[in-house]
């Protein structure tokens, strides 16, 4: 893998700041390597995931997260689920998030965030609730695990926090019911293969977000996009298509078209060095 001296990394944050000066609205695209730099787990490759979670060696994570390991193993499910809850809870969002904030308060106030993450670290840090689009959900709210065919209810998972045997990732205490019909409830995000799944807080989400897009049709929109991978690369996809041009901060995966900005670093650290020329 190439490696970037600072002197290079400072060039390409000068060039990526120019751009976003010269911007009439920002898109903020985030993917799973944004959480990275605030402790949360890589679960890039199966390795990542088993490191994390040892128990669910020789399974892949899209087979855990998955409307099948609900049916066939929920104590197991939920063990994880509730983990994964009380991590992102715990969880301080890394000091980029604030520097963002800070950012579309002095000079990008038109702004909208769009980010697979499920972890509500945008919000947690304060960005406006109806400026971020959550494509794959929230895990801190909840819906009844029949989907609609229950009801159109999500409400907020609140302070839940099952007990879990970290040996075996399974829930030891009884699991959350939906409050209408008693069947048993599940977090309220897209899970791989997911028929079940209620979108209804994620197409408001989307609604104000096409609003936005159309509001800006005409506008420079620069798009700066933070750890989005290339194995669901829906964020990477909307950035790209979005951003006049875009700036693909990521320390693996940073290439972008030639008319782009590819900047090989970390979320926070990028942040860090696009701050001296902001």
């Amino acid at each position: 893998m190439q490696t970037f001296s600072t002197r290079e990394l400072e060039r390409i944050a000068e060039r990526a700041a120019r751009h976003l000066k010269r911007a009439d609205a920002i898109l903020i695209g985030a993917g799973a390597g944004m959480g990275v730099d605030s402790g949360l787990p890589d679960f890039r490759g199966e390795n990542g995931f088993w490191k994390a979670y040892p128990p669910f060696r020789g399974r892949k994570y899209s087979e855990v997260t998955s409307p099948t390991m609900l049916d066939e193993n929920p104590e197991q499910a939920w063990g994880f689920f509730s983990h994964c809850m009380v991590m992102y809870r715990n969880t301080a969002p890394h000091k980029g998030y604030e520097t963002l904030l800070e950012w579309t308060k002095k000079h990008f106030e038109n702004y909208f965030v769009f980010t697979s993450n499920i972890d509500g670290h945008f919000a947690k840090t304060g960005f406006d609730s109806e400026l971020i689009y959550e494509i794959h959900g929230n895990t801190h709210y909840l819906q009844c695990g029949r989907g609609l065919e229950c009801s159109r209810e999500i409400w907020q998972a609140g302070d839940l926090n099952l007990r879990v045997d970290e040996e075996t990732m399974r829930a030891l205490d009884d699991l959350p019911r939906c409050r209408l019909c008693g069947y048993m409830a599940r977090p309220n995000i897209l899970m791989f293969g997911d028929r079940a799944f209620n979108p209804l807080r994620t197409v408001d989400q989307e609604y104000l977000y096409k609003k936005w897009r159309r509001k800006n049709e005409l506008a420079c929109i620069v798009a700066i996009e933070f750890g989005a991978g290339e194995a669901v690369p829906t964020v990477r996809y909307e950035c790209q298509r979005l951003g006049r041009p875009l700036i693909r901060v990521n320390p693996v995966d940073y290439k972008a078209d030639y008319d782009s900005v590819s900047f090989p670093a970390n979320a926070a650290v990028a942040i860090d060095l696009l701050n001296q020329y902001l």
